[in-house]
């Protein structure tokens, strides 16, 4: 340990001189230890959450058993299976089992069973697990939705899954960052999954390869906290270590109202380095779609208007980017009183139990089971070609989901959309991929 330390004294040393930090490397440097940590170095931090689910979990405890014979707090390790969930078959239904026994053996607290569970990072928020400037893992690409509670939250491999649940400790290398200045006012029917799409076309999926995507500015107060989940979500798909959003009155009561944690707000310092910084006009982004085969080929509505139309076989409405309460009520909004095309089958994925049973109260699923969608049970089902919603060869599908790659659903020929809540659901009524501002005409 002292050769390392030695080694990295120049680092260290240099890291001292950066006076500014961001609001991921303020969070890191606090979990670490240090005073202060610039991009590139490599720090060992201390974890405040560690999560895997039904697919990465089987793989991480055996690795987890020759390091160690307990978790190093029941209360920091998450378990939910969620991806193949309800059991689509015999494998799934053992990698299930693998888990539910394992957090019997450690006394996990948090370990949420069909019935119980929802989709993991719609869930965890929900249950409080998650707050503001906590340091958090998770075996699946899309832990940087937390960020949207201004945590740091990345996903990992299942290799140091387990050393997180053995040892409550990981290595980082500190990312550099991207400032996005936030400003306008969105138009009506254009929501969070419209302006992170948007960003995603205008720097690519590699736009922010490993660094930070830090979101400030006025435009935050339009944004809900749902809207945030999603944009803190999809952070990956523009190839970043994390998204975060900077902590504002809407943030904190969210947290207030969900968890009993103490949490710690970070914001960037005046002269924190940032590789870029761009300016974000919500009052220009337009309903988006992201068309085969990458989340950064976006096409505004407009564009789309302009071609001929693109008739579609499935629409799916949910899952952890887009299965939220606020995505139910805006999908609903333009279903009510509509019938799904005859030649569209539609499925809808509340992310929760509670989002479910929300669902129940408001007449929301009564909605959509009028207009001939598939209600079902939280799980992360078709967004993976999991189960419930698998496309054949040349088959289209408008998905509210984060991922567009080839196969991604189903068949290698398949083709999947990726577009906001409102524009499936109004393309689910007309057949073909519409625009959310004329969903009643």
């Amino acid at each position: 340990m002292i050769e390392y330390e030695e080694r990295c004294k120049p680092e260290k040393e240099e890291a001292q001189k950066d006076m500014g930090m961001t609001m991921t490397q303020k969070i890191l440097a606090a979990h670490a230890g240090l005073d202060t940590v610039a991009a590139g170095q490599l720090i060992e931090a201390k974890l405040d959450v560690v999560m895997a689910n039904d697919i990465t979990g089987p793989m991480a405890v055996p690795v987890f058993r020759q390091m160690a014979d307990k978790v190093f707090d029941k209360d920091k390790v998450v378990l939910v299976p969620d991806h193949f969930t309800p059991n689509k078959d015999i494998k799934s239904a053992e990698n299930s089992k693998s888990i539910r026994e394992f957090a019997k053996e450690q006394g996990l607290t948090h370990y949420y069973e069909i019935g119980q569970m929802g989709i993991e990072h719609a869930l965890l928020p929900e249950k409080g697990i998650t707050v503001a400037g906590e340091c958090i893992i998770g075996a699946d690409s899309h832990t940087c939705t937390y960020g949207a509670l201004g945590a740091f939250s990345t996903g990992v491999g299942t290799t140091d899954i387990a050393t997180g649940m053995a040892t409550g400790e990981l290595w980082f290398k500190v990312p550099s960052a991207i400032q996005f200045v936030l400003k306008g006012k969105p138009g009506a029917y254009v929501s969070g999954k419209d302006i992170i799409l948007h960003i995603i076309g205008k720097i690519g999926v590699d736009g922010a390869l490993y660094k930070s995507m830090e979101f400030v500015g006025d435009g935050l107060s339009e944004l809900s906290m749902d809207d945030r989940f999603t944009m803190a979500n999809m952070a990956i798909e523009a190839g970043a270590k994390n998204g975060i959003f900077l902590v504002d009155e809407k943030a904190e009561a969210y947290m207030k109202a969900h968890s009993d944690k103490e949490y710690q707000i970070y914001t960037p310092d005046e002269d924190a380095e940032y590789e870029e910084v761009i300016e974000i006009d919500l009052s220009e982004v337009r309903p988006t779609v992201a068309f085969p085969h990458l989340p950064g080929n976006a096409h505004t509505i407009d564009e789309i208007e302009a071609m001929e139309p693109i008739k579609i076989d499935q629409v799916v409405i949910g899952s952890c980017t887009n299965g939220r309460m606020e995505d139910m009520r805006r999908a609903a909004a333009i279903l009510k009183g509509h019938k799904v095309h005859p030649d569209v089958r539609v499925i809808v994925i509340p992310g929760t139990q509670a989002i479910y049973k929300e669902c129940l109260k408001e007449g929301i699923a009564e909605i959509f089971v009028d207009a001939g969608c598939a209600f079902s049970t939280p799980s992360c089902g078709p967004c993976m070609g999991g189960h419930m919603g698998v496309l054949a060869a040349g088959e289209k599908c408008v998905s509210t989901t984060n991922r567009n790659f080839v196969g991604r659903m189903g068949h290698v020929d398949s083709l999947v959309y990726l577009a906001s809540p409102e524009t499936a659901a109004a393309s689910a009524i007309k057949g073909y991929i519409a625009n959310p501002e004329k969903a009643g005409e």
